[in-house]
Parts: C-alpha cells; structure tokens; sequence
C-alpha cells in the first residue's frame, strides 16, 4: 500500500495492509497530531527523527494502535478519558480484556512488554466530543463511538471530507466488541451515527483503509450484517446445550481452529459470550449449570 495525502491529511499504511497486529496511522502535518501509531516502525521512526511530531492521539487503547508508541517518548499523548485506564497498569490492561486464565494473561503479559513495547503511560490530556483547532492546518471534529471500546473516537475532517473510523474498519470480518466493557448495542449506534456523517473518504485504521466516494450501497449492510450472522449461527448451536467453551469450538467468529489459542480461543470466547448475554437479556436463551440453551 502506498502513502495517501488527502490535504494536511496523510495516510500512513501499516504492514500487511495494516492487519493486527499493525494498523494504519494518519499524520496532520502542520498541526504535528499523529493518530494511532502501529503502522510501519521504519516508517514511523523517520517521521520521529524529523521533529514534526508535536503529540500524539490514540483512537482507542488496544495495543495495535500504540504498538510503536515507543518511538515518540516525551511527546504528549491524548486519548479519551474512558479508555485510559488501561495504559497507566499493565494488569488492568489485561483485566480490561477479560484476561483471568493465569496462562493466557502470562502469553498476552509478554506480548505487550515485548512486540508491543507496553509500558505505563499517563495521557497529557484527554479528547473529547467536539471540534478540535488543528494548528491551523485541519479542523478535527472528534466524535465519540463507544462499543468497540468504552472511549473509542472516530475523526471526521469536514474540510478534506475525510472521516477516520479507527477500528470499525468495514472490514469482511466485522466489528471486535470482545473487551470487557465492550458492547454490540453501543456498537451498532456508533455505526448508524457513522454512516450519516457526511464524507467523501472513509479511512479505516485495519485493511483497505481507504474508501472513496461513491461508496458501494451495501459498505454499511454487509459490516453490521456479520453481528447478525454470528447470533444467528449461534442460536442454530444452542439447540443442543453447550458451555462457552463449547461454543467456542464451534468456530463461528474465526471459522476454524486456528493458533496460538491465546489469541483464537480468546477471541472466539470473547466476542461468543457478548452474544450469549445479549440473549439471556432479551431471554431468548437461558442457562442452566455452565451450560446455555435456547429457552
């Protein structure tokens, strides 16, 4: 993938098409605002060495979207208030996963110390909803869509007519609401709040990474779709009674068995339980022991 400027805008592709654990990054130039550091490291340190960067913004907190965060020590760092808390405690990062299998938080520990170059951090300040001066090179509107995570922002540029999605990339896997405070409800809204904001470039933080007006009509439809296809798949699953660890094995988010099963198994078991609450809420299945059914 190739560097994209859409005016003071530039896209900056991460690895393999910025696919976890890398992602897209953007640079206002002007304003010196870097977003989401995680795509290429080489990269990212000659824009380091350059002094151009004056602070740096995260979408979120999860750590394909920090991984070279290292880079730019020293720099001001912002992110919403709600997600913060996991980048000042190694431990309360985990426990915002969901992390409580002793193995699986060892593997996930050593990940984040090591590729991902974790380390506590305190934000200089928080973003919020709203429009944001950018040095006078772009006007940023910040828009707040929880579900992915509690904090996640979304970035819309109405003068370029460019809106950054961060993680709810329109990709064919679909939306990740697996966290712990994540929520397929609060997902949905901040997706039908997207898709009304007027642009002429979505720019995603995983995959594509750019889309350009005119959008195919089903852009929208066929991402949401997947929430419903996993419910559904799952209900055709609970006719017979299974745990969440049958469930799993079921291999409806992912597909099929795939490795290390501290990163798949997690996955599947994280994203599979958002659904299985969801339909005991509305009592469509109900639990009997460790064991759920439909009711």
């Amino acid at each position: 993938m190739e560097e994209r400027r859409f005016g003071p805008i530039r896209f900056l592709p991460g690895d393999r098409r910025g696919r976890y654990p890398n992602c897209h990054s953007l640079f206002i130039e002007g304003a010196g605002i870097l977003i989401d550091p995680g795509s290429h490291r080489d990269r990212l340190g000659r824009l380091a060495s350059s002094g151009d960067v004056r602070e740096v913004w995260l979408s979120h907190w999860h750590e394909d979207h920090f991984m070279h965060l290292d880079l730019f020590e020293g720099l001001p760092l912002r992110i919403s208030g709600k997600d913060a808390s996991p980048l000042a405690d190694l431990e309360t990062f985990l426990d915002w996963y969901g992390l409580e299998d002793a193995a699986y938080r060892n593997y996930w520990r050593d990940e984040l110390r090591g590729r991902f170059h974790y380390r506590s951090r305190k934000p200089a300040g928080y973003l919020r909803e709203g429009g944001t001066p950018a040095g006078g090179s772009a006007a940023i509107e910040i828009l707040e869509t929880p579900g992915h995570t509690p904090g996640h922002l979304a970035l819309h540029f109405p003068a370029e007519g460019v809106l950054f999605l961060g993680d709810y990339d329109l990709s064919a896997f679909g939306p990740w609401y697996g966290d712990r405070y994540s929520s397929i409800e609060d997902t949905l809204a901040s997706l039908s709040r997207l898709k009304r904001v007027p642009a002429r470039v979505l720019v995603t933080g995983h995959e594509k990474g750019i889309f350009e007006a005119p959008f195919p009509e089903d852009l929208w439809q066929k991402y949401e779709d997947v929430i419903r296809i996993r419910e559904e798949r799952l209900i055709e699953a609970l006719k017979v009674p299974r745990s969440l660890e049958e469930i799993a094995e079921c291999w409806i988010v992912y597909g099929r068995p795939r490795e290390p099963k501290e990163f798949f198994v997690f996955g599947e078991k994280a994203i599979m339980g958002k659904h299985v609450e969801r339909l005991v809420r509305t009592a469509a299945v109900a639990k009997t022991g460790n064991h759920y059914v439909l009711a």
